[in-house]
């Protein structure tokens, strides 16, 4: 279980393509890590395989490559790195699991101000999972929807996530990792 709070922004040092499954390097400055953590990486819980000079070693499998962005990453893009909550922890965000709902494609994104609006397409089939004025995790960060226009997710980003996430990096089109709110999923699935 993560929060949604970026903890640092790591980069690809190396990435192994084998048929089944890959094998992803990220350098990170993160400490208090050991084999068999999890840790979210643009918001997939990957498990940590290895350690050695603050790199981990992540492998991935197929079915995340299917229902994530992962499959697109390259050597020396940025990702965003959380670890996994501990009992006892600040919840400053929201719960999020680390389990990929969906891709979503940044339709518009710019500057407003001191902060950045941020529109993202999400398949017309999932919308009724987001909810005005509640949370989504985009690629791992914790975000309050803003407002709902057909497929499109209206966000506000503030000046600290957008300087402390991989968000500085993305630009229109790219395709993004979607976790839709815990507790509204739950919610539809009862009142199903």
């Amino acid at each position: 279980m993560f929060t949604g709070i970026i903890e640092d922004v790591g980069k690809v040092e190396y990435i192994r393509k084998i048929p089944g499954s890959w094998s992803i390097d990220i350098k990170t400055s993160l400490g208090d890590i050991k084999e068999g953590d999890s840790i979210s990486v643009n918001g997939v819980c990957l498990t940590v395989k290895n350690i050695k000079d603050n790199i981990l070693s992540f492998d991935v499998s197929t079915e995340t490559l299917k229902v994530s962005n992962l499959k697109f990453l390259n050597k020396g893009d940025f990702v965003n790195l959380e670890r996994a909550l501990k009992v006892g922890d600040r919840l400053g965000g929201h719960l999020v699991q680390g389990h990929v709902d969906c891709t979503g494609v940044i339709r518009t994104f710019y500057k407003d101000g001191d902060h950045w609006k941020l529109k993202v397409w999400i398949p017309p089939n999932l919308k009724k999972f987001v909810v005005y004025k509640g949370s989504i995790a985009i690629d791992g960060i914790s975000l309050t929807v803003n407002n709902i226009k057909g497929s499109i997710v209206e966000i506000n980003i503030v000046p600290y996530t957008y300087e402390n996430t991989a968000l500085r990096y993305k630009k229109v089109n790219d395709i993004v990792n979607i976790e839709f709110d815990l507790i509204g999923k739950y919610v539809l699935s009862y009142v199903k």
